[in-house]
């Protein structure tokens, strides 16, 4: 017992606490949803982002602190996206054979994600700053914050709004393909993917990846045209109207 204790003043005084909580935490949600036939619910990231944030919460670590050993898990995310590029190349025929109709799937499910989550917030008499600030949440946070700031909007708000999207795509996206009768084969992987990556971002992807990898390719795509689409249009947008 004195020997952990010890470890942990010690970890917990350094930059090693955040990338091994972080690893620790994430593989045995991993392995809670493998153990849960990789249920919806048992999302390995929702429950990681809960553990930690218990974690440091009970323990009093300072997000700063945590960050300064996790930083080098948040720097991976990018080649992690690049990485997206792959599945998305070794489908490139089809891709090309499906662009027009693709393009217009993202600028209308854009359009959709962002006119309805203004719409809402306007009806319910939000503050103009937030209603902004919900623009650009199917974005992925970094691109939709700094879309937010252009807007006139809160940055820090539209980084939360689109990672709550992402969850709460990536947590009801099965339930809701399934109801819509959308199949599981064939094309379908390919319709729930790219719904999933243009309604839910990144975390959409990642729940995508994990399922199909056609689904998984798509959802990549369609997270990648919604950066570009809302990172050029949406200030254009609000700008005329």
């Amino acid at each position: 017992m004195a020997d952990f204790v010890e470890l942990w003043v010690y970890l917990s005084a350094t930059p090693l606490f955040g990338l091994t909580a972080t690893l620790v935490v994430y593989l045995l949600a991993q392995a809670f949803y493998l153990r849960m036939g990789a249920a919806p619910w048992a999302n390995p990231v929702l429950w990681s982002v809960v553990a930690l944030a218990v974690l440091l919460t009970g323990t009093g670590v300072s997000y700063p602190s945590y960050f300064s050993g996790a930083q080098f898990i948040h720097f991976l995310l990018g080649p992690a996206v690049v990485a997206l590029a792959w599945p998305l190349w070794q489908r490139r025929a089809e891709l090309r054979a499906r662009g027009v109709r693709l393009l217009l799937a993202a600028l209308l499910g854009g359009g959709a994600a962002s006119a309805s989550a203004v719409g809402l917030a306007w009806a319910l008499g939000l503050p103009h700053e937030v209603v902004l600030s919900m623009a650009p949440k199917s974005v992925t946070a970094p691109v939709a914050m700094g879309i937010a700031d252009k807007l006139g909007g809160v940055p820090a708000l539209s980084a939360v709004f689109a990672v709550l999207t992402g969850m709460v795509g990536a947590l009801t996206g099965k339930y809701l393909f399934d109801l819509l009768r959308v199949p599981p084969a064939g094309l379908g992987w390919t319709a729930r993917g790219f719904a999933l990556g243009t309604a839910s971002h990144g975390i959409g992807a990642a729940r995508a990846l994990q399922v199909d990898a056609d689904a998984g390719a798509y959802a990549g795509l369609a997270l990648g045209l919604q950066v570009v689409l809302a990172a050029l249009l949406m200030p254009l947008a609000f700008r005329l109207f």
